[in-house]
């Protein structure tokens, strides 16, 4: 058997048999669950015409999807080939009272190379559009990214009919050198300057013009007329916002992370860094040709960035010829930004809500980013003055062996203007069922787009210049919408309201990579007292150790030292298949 095939099937078996083991402590009996396996790997593609290296999720760049539904149960278990440790980030999956999953530096010792590690989590009360990506040492911007759909149960009803089909874009910037490369530009001092190109699905542009070099692949979409698709689009570049639209076909917004919006038809669509959305389309044209699917960078010099633009191309089944001529240019009004971007919420919403507007306010955050400023000598990105440095032992690992001095309770609440801006490991200490408003100030050059693991959060305002408390009353306090990542314009504010019920340690970051490996973020920390301290669901069985506790840490097997007789695989995968047939689902 060649040694490629034994890996892949000794990683089958080996994540099924973790699988069980999780299961077993971790799960109710009879609930459903999906079982992924996921190779990690560096391989050559050339997406823009330039032969690079690129981190693919079991071969494909973009990776698999996730395919799950609400309430289910998900394990994915992590095969690391790559020369660098790795962590999988699940972008707007809540991870109920279990940030122990969530993926981040301050919750989780990363995946050494080589080594294995399942994540097992339940998709709780969560219907929608979200994907997964690697969150360490800049890797997203060389991939290893995929979509998660979120189903809905048949006895919750969704607010529109079943689609046709379904169909998931991966947008986002992308530059023709790896993330290594990117890496060393950044603590160099410089800037990323403009990318590449921009990609759809991991493919570069349709010829449509001149500049467009040939040979290059394009994504196509195929459709049949008079259908209707749900489209669901990801923006997981590194730091551009994109315009998204498909030439002569409306876009009619109906979720964004999980949660449903009033129904609105567009033209044109705003995705920024991080953010999901998803839209249904009919097939409505007369297939005299193909059309445009484009994706192009938005506030910033849109003449000098038309190089960067992004096309593949939608395909009638009956189509009569291939798509020519100009792209369609946006519509959307950048004097008024945020007109679509923060849509409101769908009501009467099939996922439940309450009377947001009626609950006293029990504590503000208000974090400012700045442009990035030299601290000890280092380039260095900050929120109210502090550049976050992620301890060696995840915070997660010290609370539960009383580890001390790991990381401050100390992050300041407002912008602190009477000190230098600082290196820290500071937290913020939240208050359990406390009900929070965060402004994010960005006094940065940069549009930028912030997100909140294991929390969605109501977006009531934003506005330009300085937030101020006399701007509540100026707050969507009704039908705002619900979601998990959000833009703020340069110069500009947002407001967001968060109930916070979800205990645990969990991430608050800058989702544009420059502005987040520089130091863009922190962590709140919520515990319910009534616990004893406990945070979660507490420490899974295959948890990592590292930092201060990797003495804890026991040496995997290594898939080099197993010799298993191929006849004897097939037996175990085909028993554990039969046994898990009736409640599994695999990827």
């Amino acid at each position: 058997m060649a040694a490629a095939s034994f890996l892949s099937r000794f990683s089958m078996i080996w994540a099924f048999v973790i699988t069980l083991a999780l299961l077993a402590g971790f799960t109710l009996a009879g609930d459903p669950f999906v079982s992924c396996v996921f190779e990690i790997t560096y391989i050559t593609a050339s997406p823009l015409g330039v032969p690079q290296q690129v981190i693919a999720v079991n071969g494909k760049f973009p990776g698999p999807v996730i395919t799950a539904t609400t309430n289910y149960n998900v394990d994915v278990s992590v095969f690391n080939r790559l020369d660098e440790p790795l962590l999988l980030a699940w972008n707007g999956i809540e991870m109920r009272r279990n940030s122990w999953q969530d993926g981040v530096l301050g919750t989780n010792c990363p995946i050494p190379p080589q080594w294995n590690f399942t994540y097992s989590f339940q998709v709780k009360d969560q219907i929608g559009s979200f994907f997964y990506f690697p969150s360490l040492h800049f890797q997203r911007a060389s991939g290893g990214f995929g979509p998660i759909v979120i189903n809905n149960r048949d006895l919750i009803p969704i607010p529109f009919s079943k689609p046709d089909g379904d169909i998931s874009f991966m947008i986002g910037d992308w530059y023709t050198h790896n993330h290594t490369a990117l890496r060393s530009v950044l603590d160099s001092g410089e800037e990323l300057g403009m990318p590449d190109g921009v990609l759809i699905n991991g493919k570069g542009p349709y010829k449509y013009n001149t500049t467009v070099p040939d040979g290059i692949q394009y994504e196509t979409v195929n459709v049949d007329p008079g259908k209707t698709y749900r489209i669901r689009v990801h923006n997981v570049g590194v730091s551009t916002s994109l315009n998204f639209r498909i030439q002569n076909h409306k876009l009619l917004l109906v979720e964004t992370e999980g949660r449903y919006t009033s129904q609105t038809n567009f033209t044109d669509f705003d995705i920024h860094v991080g953010q999901s959305y998803s839209f249904l389309v009919t097939m409505d044209q007369n297939a005299s040709s193909d059309y445009y699917i484009v994706a192009s960078a938005r506030f910033v010099n849109e003449t000098e960035w038309q190089r960067v633009t992004g096309v593949g191309i939608l395909h009638y089944s009956n189509s009569k010829g291939h798509a020519s001529g100009p792209l369609p240019l946006p519509a959307t009004d950048v004097s008024h930004p945020w007109q679509n971007t923060s849509a409101s919420g769908a009501r009467p919403n099939p996922q439940g809500s309450y009377h947001y507007g009626q609950i006293n306010i029990t504590d503000t955050y208000i974090l400012r980013s700045m442009p990035p400023t030299k601290i000890n000598g280092s380039l260095r990105s900050t929120l109210n003055g502090v550049s976050f440095l992620n301890p060696s032992t995840p915070m997660t690992l010290a609370d539960k062996h009383r580890l001390k001095g790991v990381y401050k309770l100390d992050f300041p609440s407002r912008p602190v203007d009477s000190k230098p801006p600082r290196l820290g490991s500071s937290i913020i200490n939240a208050t359990y069922k406390g009900f929070i408003q965060v402004i994010f100030q960005n006094n940065d050059t940069k549009l930028q787009t912030f997100h909140i693991d294991g929390y969605s959060f109501y977006v009531v305002a934003m506005d330009f210049g300085n937030w101020t408390e006399d701007r509540k009353g100026s707050y969507n306090n009704w039908d705002a919408i619900s979601r998990s990542t959000i833009e703020v314009y340069p110069g500009a504010w947002t407001a967001v309201l968060i109930s916070l019920d979800n205990v645990g340690v969990w991430n608050i970051r800058a989702e544009n990579l420059d502005r987040w490996y520089l130091g863009q973020e922190t962590y709140m920390r919520i515990i319910n007292p009534e616990e004893n301290g406990k945070t979660d669901m507490g420490q899974p069985q295959n948890a990592l150790y590292c930092g201060a506790l990797r003495s804890m840490q026991k040496e995997q097997l290594r898939s080099s030292a197993i010799s298993i007789l191929n006849g004897q695989l097939n037996l175990i995968l085909t028993f554990m298949m039969l046994l898990f047939a009736s409640v599994t689902t695999f990827c």
